[in-house]
């Protein structure tokens, strides 16, 4: 038996990059999947490939509204639901914070801040009641980013530590009717967009090569979107998460285990400033 048979999951930022490999799979293990995604066409396109085993709803994540009308929609078409995924998010393409200007950062954090963490935080409180009648579990993805500096500037950075605190509290909030979790990939090459407030709105982690980080990975490359869907089936899944809650998993293709490498970011900031 699929291990997703029966289940009903509502995904936002599904309609491309890790996001569409989670629904594919998904679909593929047995599910029926709602999608929240601001891409109309993306979403279209889902539709026409999925026809009865989706539903999609255009909207945009940090609007409780939007969230709420999601889960209705799946509701009304499903039944019922299992599990939710956070999982649209925004980088900041590794921006220090050197480098911000301090007349834009007050718009950048609270973009960053309200995509990354409150979208999150808005998709738990509008699922929460039929979580909770099916004893189901939410999920949201994180990054190496979460845990080691790096993976991202400051900003992306900070919000990735703060979804990690969600997933804990929120664990020990809703215990023991819903399981909590995330999974944490390392690099992937998705179609992951930066803040508008940086006039990254129109760039995607694509433009990047991030094939070339594979050397420096442990594992010896880069996931494919596809590769990392996995983790979402097994803290979905019924049968193989009964005892996982307040956890993360990761799939960091081995950045945490790296060594002794570069030893620092700032070594030009001395001469910049005339320490």
């Amino acid at each position: 038996m699929a291990a997703l048979e029966g289940q009903v999951a509502i995904l936002t930022g599904g309609a491309s990059g890790l996001g569409r490999a989670i629904v594919d799979r998904f679909i593929e293990e047995g599910a029926k999947v709602a999608v929240l995604d601001r891409s109309a066409d993306r979403l279209a396109e889902l539709k026409a490939t999925y026809s009865e085993a989706v539903e999609t709803v255009a909207g945009d994540v940090r609007s409780i509204a939007d969230n709420q009308a999601a889960v209705e929609a799946c509701l009304a078409r499903f039944g019922k639901l299992d599990v939710a995924i956070g999982n649209a998010g925004i980088w900041d393409y590794s921006t220090p914070l050197d480098s911000m200007d301090a007349e834009g950062l007050d718009a950048a954090f609270d973009e960053m801040f309200h995509i990354n963490v409150k979208g999150y935080v808005n998709l738990a409180k509008a699922s929460l009641a039929p979580l909770v009648r099916s004893r189901g579990s939410l999920l949201f993805t994180v990054s190496n980013a979460g845990f080691d500096p790096g993976g991202g500037g400051v900003l992306y950075t900070a919000t990735k530590h703060a979804v990690v605190g969600l997933i804990r509290q929120l664990a020990f909030e809703l215990a023991p009717s819903v399981r909590v979790n995330g999974v944490a990939p390392g690099p992937i090459d998705t179609d992951l967009r930066g803040p508008k407030a940086l006039g990254m709105a129109d760039r995607s982690i694509g433009s990047v090569n991030i094939a070339a980080a594979g050397p420096g990975m442990p594992i010896g490359m880069v996931p494919s979107p596809a590769e990392y869907a996995g983790g979402y089936v097994m803290l979905a899944s019924r049968r193989d998460n009964r005892a996982a809650t307040g956890g993360v998993l990761k799939l960091d293709a081995g950045i945490a285990v790296r060594g002794i490498g570069r030893p620092n970011a700032g070594g030009g900031l001395a001469e910049k400033y005339g320490a």
